[in-house]
């Protein structure tokens, strides 16, 4: 493997992914004191530094290793999960929805802000391939956080998405699935499960919602 290559990889993607996993578990935090429970502040947890939020294996360690030791072809990755009592949620089952909903909604608003940058970065003539490239980063790296958190089993948002919807006994039989939930999850992700029926769908989707969102600045290009 190149290191150069490497290096240069990882710089056009360290601030696009501290961005992402900031904004998104602060999300969270944010939306759960909006909504009664205060146990992600007590914890300083409701705050926009990374360093609050970023885990050492999974965010540092475990993503470096996957990348070199399948060449950039797989990576995973993940931070610190901000605490959250639902019970302390005033209305905890439909609470529950928005608290899970803020971090994917967070990295949607995100892959949008890049996506403008993007724009504004070619319409002014900005021909510097770094900063193209980190724009680029930015929206995919956000746009993979929100289709993956948004797949339907605890612990996953998408998960807690799905409990609070549902009428509580059924309910009830997928939060069950939690404990389990990281190791099943991360056996459909081997397995090509969740890139194919869900991820590449998803994924599709979200980006042409982001390109019809930035159609107007489509105007500024030369």
């Amino acid at each position: 493997m190149d290191i150069s290559n490497l290096i240069q990889t990882v710089l056009i993607y360290a601030l696009p992914v501290i961005f992402a996993i900031t904004l998104h578990e602060a999300a969270h935090g944010y939306a759960a004191q909006y909504f009664g429970d205060p146990t992600a502040a007590l914890y300083g947890r409701v705050t926009l530094n990374p360093f609050a939020h970023i885990d050492p294996m999974g965010t540092v360690l475990m993503p470096l290793l996957l990348y070199f030791s399948t060449g950039g072809a797989f990576l995973f990755g993940y931070a610190k999960p901000v605490p959250v009592r639902f019970d302390h949620l005033r209305h905890p089952k439909t609470d529950m929805i928005w608290v899970a909903l803020a971090g994917p909604a967070s990295n949607l608003l995100q892959a949008v802000f890049w996506g403008v940058t993007l724009y504004l970065l070619v319409a002014s003539g900005q021909n510097e391939r770094f900063f193209l490239e980190m724009c680029k980063a930015g929206m995919l790296t956000n746009v993979v956080m929100f289709a993956f958190n948004l797949f339907p089993l605890p612990p996953l948002d998408g998960g807690r998405i799905l409990v609070g919807l549902l009428p509580w006994r059924q309910a009830v039989w997928v939060a069950r699935v939690e404990p389990w939930g990281f190791f099943i999850v991360m056996g459909l992700v081997i397995t090509g499960v969740v890139n194919a029926l869900w991820m590449q769908p998803l994924m599709q989707l979200t980006f042409g919602l982001i390109e019809l969102i930035l159609s107007p600045l489509a105007a500024l290009l030369p």
